[in-house]
């Protein structure tokens, strides 16, 4: 193995610009883990975070940015089984992604779906354990409910429409344009919505109201979501793009005996990574295998532009996952 290789280090809190290219030693796994030479490394909101100084990395983690890669395992730690030197994986990684080799728990990989590139195998860790377990897991998505899904040309929505449409739901959709629309109904949305030009409220009220909605944006969403759910509907946070604060009534929720839920995926512990990436391979990667799921990719910048990689994320003008490329 290199004794050095190349990363991207987060230099201060800050915008973009603070990510530059850096040398750290080449890391050794621990029991239990693996090391995976890193053919590309997925760019997620978390990361843009981490870098602004909101998001610190859980004790024991790199402080490197990149929460998901793919490439070869090239090292194996004491304890680890069903895995071997060279095999192609995808993981979900604490931290320390944006590297030519990160270490990660063996039990968080899952391998590369037959004839999937590299590049979009990279896309699947991060978004799949976050859509599957507050989908179908806190959400409870089940057949025929109606679920509505914000953000839906984004990473996280291109495979929250394509999982609830393949497991029997009735999907709908928010985006920011038309153009973006129209990729959230081309995946299987029976209708989205631009909210910039509809409400998504009277919307989904006059279908019903949604089972489940996913929301990503916080802010004056949150009570906005309240109203768009039916009776007995659920509501999964995952982010807070427009904040976490807002003044609500939280009468209907009683009334109309509604649940507020949500969850962040990094700070979990390793046995609950290990089993979503358990039900991850019974349940999604059939349907990646043949062709009925896919990872939506936007663009692809090298290592060294991680910087211009982040900047086009923060523009949300991307459709789909962003990945760096690092071998």
């Amino acid at each position: 193995m290199p004794d050095r290789m190349k990363v991207i280090e987060i230099t201060a809190p800050g915008g973009p610009e603070v990510l530059a290219l850096a040398e750290r030693d080449w890391p050794e796994p621990g029991h239990g883990e693996v090391v995976i030479r890193v053919a590309y490394a997925g760019v997620n909101r978390p990361d843009a975070l981490q870098r602004a100084g909101m998001y610190d990395p859980p004790p024991g983690a790199s402080g490197l940015p990149g929460l998901e890669v793919s490439g070869e395992i090239a090292a194996l730690g004491p304890g680890v089984t069903g895995w071997q030197a060279g095999d192609r994986v995808c993981a979900l990684v604490p931290g320390g992604g944006y590297a030519e080799a990160v270490v990660t728990n063996a039990a968080h990989c899952l391998p590369v779906p037959g004839g999937m590139a590299m590049d979009r195998a990279a896309c699947l860790p991060e978004t799949f354990f976050t859509v599957w377990t507050n989908v179908f897991g806190r959400g409870r998505l089940t057949a025929g409910e109606r679920f509505l899904v914000h953000g839906g040309s984004s990473g996280i929505g291109t495979v929250a429409i394509q999982l609830a449409v393949a497991r029997g739901a009735r999907v709908f959709a928010t985006a920011g344009s038309d153009e973006k629309c129209r990729v959230c109904e081309d995946l299987g949305a029976a209708a989205a919505f631009n909210y910039r030009a509809v409400d998504f409220v009277e919307e989904m009220r006059a279908l019903g109201g949604a089972d489940l909605i996913l929301d990503m944006v916080g802010g004056d969403y949150l009570p906005r979501n309240i109203a768009a759910l039916a009776d007995e509907g659920r509501l999964v946070q995952i982010a807070f793009l427009q904040g976490p604060k807002v003044e609500m009534d939280f009468t209907q929720v009683m009334t109309r005996r509604l649940t507020v839920t949500g969850s962040t995926l990094r700070p979990r512990s390793g046995l609950a990574k290990a089993r979503i990436a358990e039900a991850l391979r019974r349940e999604v990667w059939p349907l990646l295998e043949a062709g009925r799921v896919a990872p939506v990719m936007d663009s692809e910048f090298p290592l060294a532009e991680a910087a211009a990689a982040h900047a086009r994320m923060e523009t949300s003008d991307h459709i789909g996952k962003i990945v760096l490329k690092v071998s």
